[in-house]
Protein backbone atom coordinates (compact mmCIF):
# COMPACT_ATOMS: atom_id res chain seq x y z
CA UNK A 1 0.00 0.00 0.00
CA UNK A 2 1.43 3.41 -0.43
CA UNK A 3 2.68 6.00 1.64
CA UNK A 4 -0.78 8.72 2.60
CA UNK A 5 2.37 10.94 3.01
CA UNK A 6 3.99 10.34 -0.37
CA UNK A 7 0.15 10.22 -2.17
CA UNK A 8 -0.90 13.16 -0.48
CA UNK A 9 2.66 14.90 -1.88
CA UNK A 10 2.13 14.50 -5.28
CA UNK A 11 -1.76 15.61 -4.51
CA UNK A 12 0.07 18.51 -3.32
CA UNK A 13 2.04 18.93 -6.33
CA UNK A 14 -0.65 19.44 -8.39
CA UNK A 15 -2.74 21.98 -6.20
CA UNK A 16 0.61 23.79 -6.43
CA UNK A 17 0.35 23.77 -9.89
CA UNK A 18 -3.03 25.32 -10.03
CA UNK A 19 -1.47 28.20 -7.57
CA UNK A 20 1.19 28.53 -10.42
CA UNK A 21 3.97 27.60 -8.16
CA UNK A 22 5.71 25.78 -10.67
CA UNK A 23 8.95 25.74 -8.33
CA UNK A 24 6.90 24.34 -5.24
CA UNK A 25 5.57 21.52 -7.82
CA UNK A 26 8.76 20.54 -8.76
CA UNK A 27 10.05 20.10 -5.56
CA UNK A 28 7.54 17.88 -4.53
CA UNK A 29 8.35 15.53 -7.28
CA UNK A 30 11.75 15.57 -6.88
CA UNK A 31 11.55 14.90 -3.16
CA UNK A 32 9.08 11.80 -4.63
CA UNK A 33 11.50 10.42 -5.93
CA UNK A 34 13.57 10.97 -3.64
CA UNK A 35 11.64 8.94 -1.01
CA UNK A 36 9.55 6.84 -3.39
CA UNK A 37 9.90 3.14 -4.23
CA UNK A 38 11.42 1.73 -6.95
CA UNK A 39 8.47 0.54 -8.80
CA UNK A 40 5.21 0.88 -8.99
CA UNK A 41 1.97 1.63 -10.82
CA UNK A 42 1.62 5.27 -9.06
CA UNK A 43 5.07 6.32 -10.88
CA UNK A 44 3.11 6.46 -14.76
CA UNK A 45 0.53 9.30 -13.75
CA UNK A 46 3.78 10.87 -11.71
CA UNK A 47 5.38 10.80 -15.66
CA UNK A 48 2.69 11.91 -17.14
CA UNK A 49 3.03 15.33 -14.81
CA UNK A 50 5.82 15.84 -15.32
CA UNK A 51 5.51 15.88 -18.73
CA UNK A 52 3.16 18.09 -18.62
CA UNK A 53 5.42 20.46 -17.21
CA UNK A 54 8.43 19.87 -19.00
CA UNK A 55 10.27 18.15 -16.04
CA UNK A 56 11.64 15.33 -18.67
CA UNK A 57 14.33 13.80 -16.23
CA UNK A 58 11.68 13.43 -13.88
CA UNK A 59 9.09 12.40 -16.54
CA UNK A 60 11.74 9.51 -17.55
CA UNK A 61 12.98 8.01 -14.43
CA UNK A 62 9.01 8.32 -13.00
CA UNK A 63 7.97 5.98 -16.28
CA UNK A 64 11.61 3.49 -15.65
CA UNK A 65 10.03 3.08 -12.16
CA UNK A 66 6.33 2.33 -14.04
CA UNK A 67 8.18 0.05 -16.30
CA UNK A 68 9.77 -2.04 -13.63
CA UNK A 69 6.55 -2.77 -11.77
CA UNK A 70 5.60 -6.17 -11.10
CA UNK A 71 4.63 -8.37 -12.36
CA UNK A 72 7.03 -7.86 -15.13
CA UNK A 73 5.23 -6.48 -18.84
CA UNK A 74 6.83 -5.75 -22.05
CA UNK A 75 3.92 -3.64 -22.99
CA UNK A 76 5.02 -1.26 -19.41
CA UNK A 77 9.09 -1.83 -21.17
CA UNK A 78 7.85 -0.80 -24.95
CA UNK A 79 5.84 2.44 -23.04
CA UNK A 80 9.14 3.33 -21.84
CA UNK A 81 11.05 3.06 -24.54
CA UNK A 82 8.55 4.88 -27.04
CA UNK A 83 9.00 7.78 -24.63
CA UNK A 84 12.61 7.63 -24.55
CA UNK A 85 12.83 7.76 -28.03
CA UNK A 86 10.22 10.75 -28.01
CA UNK A 87 12.97 12.87 -25.57
CA UNK A 88 15.59 12.04 -27.84
CA UNK A 89 16.96 9.16 -26.12
CA UNK A 90 16.78 6.53 -28.47
CA UNK A 91 21.04 5.46 -27.82
CA UNK A 92 19.16 4.10 -24.46
CA UNK A 93 15.95 2.78 -25.79
CA UNK A 94 18.05 1.08 -28.29
CA UNK A 95 20.39 -0.54 -25.76
CA UNK A 96 17.99 -2.12 -23.74
CA UNK A 97 16.40 -3.47 -27.19
CA UNK A 98 19.40 -4.79 -27.66
CA UNK A 99 19.36 -6.91 -24.99
CA UNK A 100 16.00 -8.67 -25.12
CA UNK A 101 16.35 -12.06 -26.10
CA UNK A 102 16.00 -13.23 -29.85
CA UNK A 103 12.60 -14.44 -29.86
CA UNK A 104 11.22 -11.13 -27.71
CA UNK A 105 13.11 -8.92 -29.95
CA UNK A 106 10.92 -10.69 -32.67
CA UNK A 107 7.27 -9.84 -31.75
CA UNK A 108 5.47 -7.95 -33.72
CA UNK A 109 5.01 -4.88 -31.16
CA UNK A 110 9.23 -4.81 -30.23
CA UNK A 111 9.82 -4.68 -34.08
CA UNK A 112 7.55 -1.64 -34.58
CA UNK A 113 9.12 0.16 -32.26
CA UNK A 114 12.60 -0.81 -33.58
CA UNK A 115 11.16 0.41 -36.85
CA UNK A 116 10.04 3.94 -35.61
CA UNK A 117 13.41 4.51 -33.80
CA UNK A 118 15.21 3.89 -36.90
CA UNK A 119 12.90 5.88 -38.90
CA UNK A 120 13.95 8.62 -36.80
CA UNK A 121 16.61 8.72 -37.41
CA UNK A 122 16.39 8.39 -41.18
CA UNK A 123 17.10 5.05 -41.36
CA UNK A 124 14.41 4.11 -43.51
CA UNK A 125 15.50 0.68 -45.09
CA UNK A 126 16.28 -0.43 -41.80
CA UNK A 127 12.89 0.94 -40.37
CA UNK A 128 10.97 -0.72 -43.36
CA UNK A 129 12.23 -3.88 -42.51
CA UNK A 130 11.50 -3.80 -38.87
CA UNK A 131 7.82 -2.88 -40.41
CA UNK A 132 7.49 -6.13 -42.74
CA UNK A 133 8.62 -8.39 -40.48
CA UNK A 134 5.92 -7.46 -37.96
CA UNK A 135 3.59 -7.80 -40.77
CA UNK A 136 4.50 -10.83 -41.51
CA UNK A 137 3.68 -12.38 -38.59
CA UNK A 138 0.92 -10.40 -37.92
CA UNK A 139 -0.68 -8.56 -40.83
CA UNK A 140 -3.25 -6.98 -38.51
CA UNK A 141 -1.41 -4.17 -37.65
CA UNK A 142 -3.31 -0.85 -38.15
CA UNK A 143 -0.35 0.92 -36.35
CA UNK A 144 2.17 -0.75 -38.41
CA UNK A 145 0.63 0.08 -42.12
CA UNK A 146 0.38 3.41 -41.41
CA UNK A 147 4.11 3.69 -40.31
CA UNK A 148 5.18 2.03 -43.22
CA UNK A 149 2.87 4.08 -45.51
CA UNK A 150 4.35 7.17 -44.25
CA UNK A 151 7.90 6.14 -45.14
CA UNK A 152 7.52 4.71 -48.69
CA UNK A 153 6.05 6.22 -51.85
CA UNK A 154 3.62 3.76 -53.53
CA UNK A 155 3.21 3.24 -57.18
CA UNK A 156 0.19 2.03 -59.15
CA UNK A 157 -0.03 -2.18 -59.00
CA UNK A 158 1.80 -2.33 -55.44
CA UNK A 159 1.61 -4.76 -53.76
CA UNK A 160 0.97 -3.21 -49.81
CA UNK A 161 -1.84 -1.29 -51.69
CA UNK A 162 -3.55 -4.36 -52.09
CA UNK A 163 -3.28 -6.14 -49.16
CA UNK A 164 -4.21 -2.66 -47.08
CA UNK A 165 -7.54 -2.74 -49.08
CA UNK A 166 -8.11 -6.37 -48.17
CA UNK A 167 -7.58 -5.69 -44.28
CA UNK A 168 -10.82 -2.93 -44.58
CA UNK A 169 -13.09 -4.83 -43.56
CA UNK A 170 -11.62 -6.54 -40.36
CA UNK A 171 -10.38 -2.45 -39.36
CA UNK A 172 -14.04 -2.07 -39.23
CA UNK A 173 -13.47 -3.60 -35.68
CA UNK A 174 -10.77 -1.31 -34.22
CA UNK A 175 -11.25 1.59 -32.23
CA UNK A 176 -11.68 4.66 -33.76
CA UNK A 177 -8.72 6.38 -33.69
CA UNK A 178 -6.72 3.02 -34.53
CA UNK A 179 -8.88 2.69 -37.56
CA UNK A 180 -8.18 6.07 -38.39
CA UNK A 181 -4.77 5.92 -38.24
CA UNK A 182 -4.99 2.91 -40.56
CA UNK A 183 -7.41 4.69 -43.23
CA UNK A 184 -4.53 7.80 -42.94
CA UNK A 185 -2.20 5.57 -44.09
CA UNK A 186 -3.89 4.00 -47.12
CA UNK A 187 -5.31 7.49 -48.21
CA UNK A 188 -1.53 8.47 -48.53
CA UNK A 189 -0.79 5.02 -50.61
CA UNK A 190 -3.54 6.14 -53.02
CA UNK A 191 -2.15 10.08 -52.81
CA UNK A 192 0.68 8.98 -54.16
CA UNK A 193 -0.49 6.82 -57.05
CA UNK A 194 -2.61 10.36 -58.03
CA UNK A 195 -5.85 8.84 -57.08
CA UNK A 196 -6.76 11.97 -55.34
CA UNK A 197 -10.46 11.73 -55.40
CA UNK A 198 -9.98 8.01 -54.01
CA UNK A 199 -7.40 9.49 -51.33
CA UNK A 200 -9.89 12.27 -50.35
CA UNK A 201 -12.41 10.22 -49.28
CA UNK A 202 -9.97 8.26 -47.29
CA UNK A 203 -8.83 11.10 -45.11
CA UNK A 204 -12.50 12.40 -44.69
CA UNK A 205 -13.33 8.97 -43.69
CA UNK A 206 -10.43 8.97 -41.00
CA UNK A 207 -11.08 12.69 -40.01
CA UNK A 208 -14.60 11.83 -39.32
CA UNK A 209 -13.50 9.10 -36.97
CA UNK A 210 -11.17 11.21 -35.22
CA UNK A 211 -13.76 14.12 -34.42
CA UNK A 212 -15.24 12.09 -32.06
CA UNK A 213 -12.39 11.93 -29.90
CA UNK A 214 -12.26 15.26 -28.60
CA UNK A 215 -14.48 18.34 -30.00
CA UNK A 216 -13.17 21.67 -31.46
CA UNK A 217 -14.52 24.65 -30.35
CA UNK A 218 -13.90 27.58 -32.91
CA UNK A 219 -15.66 30.42 -30.40
CA UNK A 220 -13.09 29.73 -27.19
CA UNK A 221 -9.73 30.26 -30.06
CA UNK A 222 -11.96 33.36 -31.68
CA UNK A 223 -11.89 34.94 -27.92
CA UNK A 224 -8.52 33.82 -27.35
CA UNK A 225 -7.13 35.54 -30.28
CA UNK A 226 -9.14 38.56 -29.78
CA UNK A 227 -8.17 38.87 -26.04
CA UNK A 228 -4.49 38.69 -26.89
CA UNK A 229 -5.01 41.23 -29.65
CA UNK A 230 -6.88 43.55 -27.11
CA UNK A 231 -4.39 43.29 -24.00
CA UNK A 232 -0.85 42.61 -25.63
CA UNK A 233 -0.69 46.74 -26.85
CA UNK A 234 3.24 48.40 -27.06
CA UNK A 235 1.47 50.40 -23.97
CA UNK A 236 0.05 47.61 -21.92
CA UNK A 237 3.75 45.65 -22.02
CA UNK A 238 5.84 48.49 -21.38
CA UNK A 239 3.75 48.34 -17.55
CA UNK A 240 5.28 44.63 -17.05
CA UNK A 241 9.29 44.58 -15.50
CA UNK A 242 11.49 44.17 -17.83
CA UNK A 243 13.40 40.56 -18.00
CA UNK A 244 17.23 40.58 -17.46
CA UNK A 245 17.51 37.49 -19.74
CA UNK A 246 19.62 38.36 -22.90
CA UNK A 247 20.55 34.89 -24.27
CA UNK A 248 19.80 33.94 -28.18
CA UNK A 249 16.58 31.91 -27.95
CA UNK A 250 15.38 30.69 -31.77
CA UNK A 251 12.10 29.96 -32.63
CA UNK A 252 10.29 28.89 -35.92
CA UNK A 253 6.36 29.50 -35.75
CA UNK A 254 3.83 28.66 -38.82
CA UNK A 255 1.11 26.75 -39.27
CA UNK A 256 1.85 23.14 -39.31
CA UNK A 257 2.88 21.90 -42.87
CA UNK A 258 4.12 25.39 -43.59
CA UNK A 259 7.48 24.53 -43.95
CA UNK A 260 8.33 24.99 -40.18
CA UNK A 261 10.65 21.89 -40.58
CA UNK A 262 12.55 22.73 -43.35
CA UNK A 263 13.82 25.84 -41.57
CA UNK A 264 14.51 24.20 -38.25
CA UNK A 265 16.60 21.97 -40.35
CA UNK A 266 18.16 24.46 -42.06
CA UNK A 267 19.35 26.04 -39.21
CA UNK A 268 20.40 22.87 -37.02
CA UNK A 269 23.12 22.57 -40.27
CA UNK A 270 24.48 25.25 -38.68
CA UNK A 271 27.73 24.48 -35.95
CA UNK A 272 26.45 26.35 -33.50
CA UNK A 273 23.14 24.79 -33.09
CA UNK A 274 22.82 21.89 -31.08
CA UNK A 275 19.22 20.55 -32.15
CA UNK A 276 16.11 21.72 -32.62
CA UNK A 277 12.54 20.02 -32.39
CA UNK A 278 8.63 20.22 -31.14
CA UNK A 279 9.94 21.09 -27.55
CA UNK A 280 6.37 22.20 -26.08
CA UNK A 281 8.58 23.59 -23.07
CA UNK A 282 8.13 27.42 -23.00
CA UNK A 283 4.31 26.84 -22.16
CA UNK A 284 5.83 24.76 -19.54
CA UNK A 285 8.19 27.51 -17.85
CA UNK A 286 5.07 30.25 -18.12
CA UNK A 287 3.23 28.26 -15.76
CA UNK A 288 3.24 30.66 -13.04
CA UNK A 289 1.47 33.01 -15.12
CA UNK A 290 -1.66 30.72 -14.63
CA UNK A 291 -4.17 30.82 -18.34
CA UNK A 292 -0.99 32.84 -20.23
CA UNK A 293 -3.01 35.90 -20.57
CA UNK A 294 -1.72 39.60 -19.94
CA UNK A 295 -3.59 39.81 -16.67
CA UNK A 296 -2.16 36.53 -15.67
CA UNK A 297 0.98 38.12 -16.46
CA UNK A 298 0.29 41.00 -14.07
CA UNK A 299 -1.00 38.38 -11.27
CA UNK A 300 2.33 37.06 -11.52
CA UNK A 301 4.47 39.87 -11.01
CA UNK A 302 2.06 40.84 -8.14
CA UNK A 303 2.89 37.38 -6.56
CA UNK A 304 6.75 37.89 -7.14
CA UNK A 305 7.07 41.20 -5.67
CA UNK A 306 10.51 40.05 -3.78
CA UNK A 307 11.68 38.59 -6.60
CA UNK A 308 14.08 41.13 -8.48
CA UNK A 309 13.60 39.23 -11.87
CA UNK A 310 10.49 37.56 -12.22
CA UNK A 311 10.55 37.72 -15.90
CA UNK A 312 14.28 36.40 -16.36
CA UNK A 313 13.90 33.64 -13.76
CA UNK A 314 10.72 32.45 -16.25
CA UNK A 315 13.68 32.74 -19.04
CA UNK A 316 16.05 30.69 -16.79
CA UNK A 317 13.50 27.38 -16.56
CA UNK A 318 12.80 27.65 -20.44
CA UNK A 319 16.91 27.07 -20.64
CA UNK A 320 17.23 24.47 -17.82
CA UNK A 321 14.17 22.44 -19.57
CA UNK A 322 15.86 23.13 -23.22
CA UNK A 323 19.28 21.73 -21.60
CA UNK A 324 17.62 18.72 -20.09
CA UNK A 325 15.95 18.03 -23.31
CA UNK A 326 18.93 18.18 -25.73
CA UNK A 327 21.68 17.49 -23.04
CA UNK A 328 24.80 18.89 -25.97
CA UNK A 329 26.00 22.39 -25.79
CA UNK A 330 24.81 24.79 -28.18
CA UNK A 331 21.47 27.24 -29.19
CA UNK A 332 18.43 24.87 -29.95
CA UNK A 333 15.69 25.96 -32.21
CA UNK A 334 12.45 25.92 -30.73
CA UNK A 335 9.65 24.80 -33.82
CA UNK A 336 6.71 23.96 -31.32
CA UNK A 337 3.94 25.49 -33.32
CA UNK A 338 1.33 27.20 -31.37
CA UNK A 339 3.47 30.27 -30.33
CA UNK A 340 0.96 32.74 -31.78
CA UNK A 341 -1.04 32.25 -28.39
CA UNK A 342 1.92 32.90 -26.24
CA UNK A 343 4.22 34.85 -28.50
CA UNK A 344 3.52 38.59 -26.52
CA UNK A 345 5.28 36.73 -23.22
CA UNK A 346 7.81 34.85 -24.92
CA UNK A 347 8.91 38.06 -26.70
CA UNK A 348 8.82 39.43 -23.10
CA UNK A 349 10.08 36.52 -21.23
CA UNK A 350 13.36 36.20 -23.41
CA UNK A 351 14.37 39.79 -25.05
CA UNK A 352 17.05 37.77 -26.84
CA UNK A 353 14.59 35.63 -28.95
CA UNK A 354 14.27 35.46 -32.76
CA UNK A 355 11.50 34.22 -34.48
CA UNK A 356 10.83 32.95 -38.19
CA UNK A 357 7.27 32.77 -38.93
CA UNK A 358 6.70 30.96 -42.23
CA UNK A 359 3.92 31.13 -44.53
CA UNK A 360 2.53 29.30 -47.01
CA UNK A 361 -0.14 28.99 -49.70
CA UNK A 362 -3.17 28.68 -47.95
CA UNK A 363 -4.73 26.12 -49.85
CA UNK A 364 -1.56 24.00 -50.16
CA UNK A 365 -0.94 23.76 -46.29
CA UNK A 366 -4.73 23.41 -45.91
CA UNK A 367 -4.35 20.54 -47.83
CA UNK A 368 -1.31 19.21 -45.86
CA UNK A 369 -2.81 19.54 -42.27
CA UNK A 370 -6.15 17.46 -43.42
CA UNK A 371 -3.88 14.45 -44.72
CA UNK A 372 -1.68 14.90 -41.75
CA UNK A 373 -2.58 12.07 -39.16
CA UNK A 374 -1.30 14.76 -35.92
CA UNK A 375 -1.48 12.98 -32.98
CA UNK A 376 -2.43 15.20 -30.73
CA UNK A 377 -3.66 18.76 -30.00
CA UNK A 378 -4.61 19.52 -33.62
CA UNK A 379 -8.42 19.01 -33.69
CA UNK A 380 -9.28 21.83 -35.44
CA UNK A 381 -7.48 19.85 -38.55
CA UNK A 382 -10.15 17.14 -38.91
CA UNK A 383 -12.43 19.43 -41.23
CA UNK A 384 -11.60 21.43 -44.03
CA UNK A 385 -14.50 24.30 -42.71
CA UNK A 386 -12.82 24.14 -39.58
CA UNK A 387 -9.09 24.93 -40.90
CA UNK A 388 -10.71 27.85 -43.17
CA UNK A 389 -12.01 28.93 -39.24
CA UNK A 390 -8.81 28.61 -37.59
CA UNK A 391 -6.56 29.93 -40.82
CA UNK A 392 -8.41 32.63 -40.69
CA UNK A 393 -7.34 33.43 -36.55
CA UNK A 394 -3.84 32.58 -37.06
CA UNK A 395 -3.54 35.04 -40.26
CA UNK A 396 -4.96 38.34 -37.03
CA UNK A 397 -2.18 36.88 -34.48
CA UNK A 398 0.28 36.85 -37.24
CA UNK A 399 -0.65 40.77 -38.84
CA UNK A 400 -0.44 41.53 -34.67
CA UNK A 401 2.75 40.33 -33.62
CA UNK A 402 4.74 41.00 -36.53
CA UNK A 403 3.44 44.46 -36.12
CA UNK A 404 4.33 44.61 -32.73
CA UNK A 405 7.98 43.15 -32.84
CA UNK A 406 8.80 43.96 -36.36
CA UNK A 407 12.41 43.64 -35.80
CA UNK A 408 12.35 40.24 -34.10
CA UNK A 409 10.12 38.19 -35.82
CA UNK A 410 10.96 37.42 -39.82
CA UNK A 411 8.26 36.53 -42.00
CA UNK A 412 9.40 33.97 -44.72
CA UNK A 413 7.36 32.77 -47.99
CA UNK A 414 7.80 29.05 -48.20
CA UNK A 415 7.31 29.13 -52.00
CA UNK A 416 10.38 32.00 -52.41
CA UNK A 417 12.50 30.03 -49.98
CA UNK A 418 12.42 26.60 -51.70
CA UNK A 419 12.60 28.68 -55.00
CA UNK A 420 15.56 30.58 -53.71
CA UNK A 421 17.26 29.31 -51.18
CA UNK A 422 20.52 31.61 -51.92
CA UNK A 423 18.57 34.56 -51.09
CA UNK A 424 16.66 33.72 -47.88
CA UNK A 425 19.04 31.21 -46.29
CA UNK A 426 20.89 34.30 -45.83
CA UNK A 427 18.48 36.17 -44.63
CA UNK A 428 17.29 33.25 -42.07
CA UNK A 429 20.99 33.22 -40.86
CA UNK A 430 21.20 37.06 -40.79
CA UNK A 431 18.00 37.25 -38.07
CA UNK A 432 19.61 34.61 -35.98
CA UNK A 433 22.38 36.42 -35.51
CA UNK A 434 24.09 33.77 -37.30
CA UNK A 435 27.06 33.77 -40.10
CA UNK A 436 25.84 31.41 -43.14
CA UNK A 437 27.33 28.09 -43.66
CA UNK A 438 27.46 25.97 -46.46
CA UNK A 439 25.73 23.28 -44.72
CA UNK A 440 22.73 25.22 -44.36
CA UNK A 441 21.96 24.77 -48.12
CA UNK A 442 21.86 21.32 -48.34
CA UNK A 443 20.07 20.16 -44.60
CA UNK A 444 18.97 16.94 -45.58
CA UNK A 445 22.45 16.08 -44.99
CA UNK A 446 22.25 17.09 -40.92
CA UNK A 447 22.12 13.63 -39.06
CA UNK A 448 19.81 14.62 -36.08
CA UNK A 449 16.53 12.77 -34.94
CA UNK A 450 12.90 13.95 -36.25
CA UNK A 451 9.79 12.82 -34.43
CA UNK A 452 7.74 15.21 -36.63
CA UNK A 453 5.58 14.38 -39.40
CA UNK A 454 8.24 15.61 -41.64
CA UNK A 455 10.32 12.54 -40.51
CA UNK A 456 10.87 12.08 -44.06
CA UNK A 457 10.50 15.23 -46.20
CA UNK A 458 13.71 16.92 -43.98
CA UNK A 459 15.65 14.08 -45.68
CA UNK A 460 15.20 15.46 -49.23
CA UNK A 461 16.84 18.09 -50.46
CA UNK A 462 15.09 21.59 -50.83
CA UNK A 463 12.99 21.31 -53.78
CA UNK A 464 9.53 22.95 -55.22
CA UNK A 465 7.79 20.10 -55.67
CA UNK A 466 5.18 20.36 -53.33
CA UNK A 467 4.29 23.81 -53.93
CA UNK A 468 1.11 23.70 -55.59
CA UNK A 469 -0.05 20.12 -53.88
CA UNK A 470 -3.40 20.79 -53.50
CA UNK A 471 -4.45 21.00 -57.12
CA UNK A 472 -5.15 17.85 -57.27
CA UNK A 473 -7.95 18.48 -54.63
CA UNK A 474 -9.02 21.60 -56.26
CA UNK A 475 -12.69 20.11 -56.10
CA UNK A 476 -12.71 19.25 -52.53
CA UNK A 477 -11.27 22.55 -51.64
CA UNK A 478 -14.45 24.61 -51.26
CA UNK A 479 -15.29 24.29 -47.57
CA UNK A 480 -12.07 25.71 -46.64
CA UNK A 481 -11.77 28.54 -49.03
CA UNK A 482 -15.70 29.96 -47.92
CA UNK A 483 -14.48 29.65 -43.97
CA UNK A 484 -11.29 31.06 -44.52
CA UNK A 485 -12.72 33.71 -46.96
CA UNK A 486 -15.13 34.08 -43.72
Amino acid sequence: MADPAQQSRVLDAIEALRRGDRDGAVGLLEKELRDGPPAGERWRSISRLAAQIGEIDIAIESARRYSRTSPPSLERLLQYWSELGQYGRTAEARDELSRLSENVRRQPNVLHLLGTLAGQHGQFAQAERFYREALAQTPLLPQTWFALAMIKTFAPGDPDIAAMESLRPAMERAEPSIRARFLYGLAKAWHDCREYDRAFALYSEGARLRQREEPWDPAAIARLAEGLIRDFTPERMQRLAPSGDRRRALFVNGLPRSGSTLVEQVLASHSSIADGGEVNLLRAALIPTGDYSFDGAVRYEQRMTGQADPWGAIASTYFRLLKARFRTPGDVVDKTLGHSHFMGLLMHTLPGARVIWMRRDPEDTALSCFRTYFTSGVPWSWSLEDIGVFFRLEDRLHAHWSALFPDRILTVDYQQLVTDPASWIPRIAQHCGLEVEPAMFEPHRTKREVTTASVQQVRAPITTTRIGLSAGYAAHMEPFRRAYRG
